[in-house]
């Protein structure tokens, strides 16, 4: 519990932090308000195709903050201190601190869950009442499954970063990669062109825990469970990396 509480308080140390939680609370908003402005004549036509997408668009690609998150809780250990501080680096404080490589891993990563769960939860509160305010009686429901679908997207998606930056030891090629894939070019949606294994890479098969798709394959649940395990296999294999690392490398 002391490991966890120090990594909580340590994320929240982090100047970056703030611009992830920013891009989390802000962005889901933003992104449904403007997208609710587009699709509401298109609504009041009844031609509308896209309608029961309204305010999940903004949550699917809002996740960038959760991203930056889970990046920035393992790459600010990598970073070099000042000259003042011995010029070495955060990690070898935090494992002089708690010397269990796997209980710091563990504490890190249950502190971004926690975060990028309050997160998640404040983007909904703010995308549900944008929405309404904008398509008024034209809003879609908002089910309790498809919200918790959410959750588990915004949580999966971090550790999933988390567990990227582990095996890079730096914040560029996760940011690079991650950032690009859930904004501007989805390489499961490109890859889904030309075979149908793009349906199991994580980001497509979470997305159908709560968004509605013409081509789904999964159900919410089974599209959680293909996350979940792609999750879990990538946790493992940057836990033992982890543990058989030289921290001085």
């Amino acid at each position: 519990m002391r490991a966890f509480q120090a990594e909580l308080s340590k994320l929240f140390s982090l100047p970056g932090i703030w611009l992830a939680v920013l891009i989390g609370a802000v962005a889901p908003a933003g992104i449904s308000a403007l997208d609710s402005i587009a699709q509401k004549e298109d609504i009041v036509a009844g031609i509308s195709t896209r309608l029961p997408e309204a305010g999940f668009i903004g949550l699917v690609l809002g996740v960038q903050g959760v991203i930056i998150l889970g990046v920035l809780a393992v790459s600010s250990e990598y970073l070099t201190e000042s000259s003042e501080s011995g010029a070495g680096h955060q990690i070898t404080t935090s494992l002089t601190a708690v010397p269990s490589r796997i209980h710091v891993l563990l504490a890190k990563a249950g502190a971004v869950a926690v975060i990028s769960i309050l997160q998640c939860i404040f983007a909904i509160l703010t995308t549900v009442s944008v929405t309404h305010l904008m398509l008024g009686e034209y809003t879609p429901s908002f089910e309790g499954s498809r919200l918790l679908g959410t959750v588990c997207y915004w949580v999966f998606t971090a550790l999933l970063a988390f567990a990227f930056t582990v095996l890079t030891k730096n914040a560029l090629i996760p940011l690079a990669v991650l950032l690009i894939n859930s904004s501007l070019v989805s390489f499961s949606v490109l890859l889904s062109k030309i075979t149908k294994l793009a349906y199991y890479l994580p980001d497509r098969a979470g997305a159908e825990m709560f968004m509605v798709m013409g081509d789904r394959i999964h159900t919410p649940f089974t599209g959680g469970l293909v996350m979940f395990g792609w999750v879990a296999v990538l946790f493992i294999i940057a836990a033992i990396v982890f543990l058989r690392r030289d921290v001085a490398a």
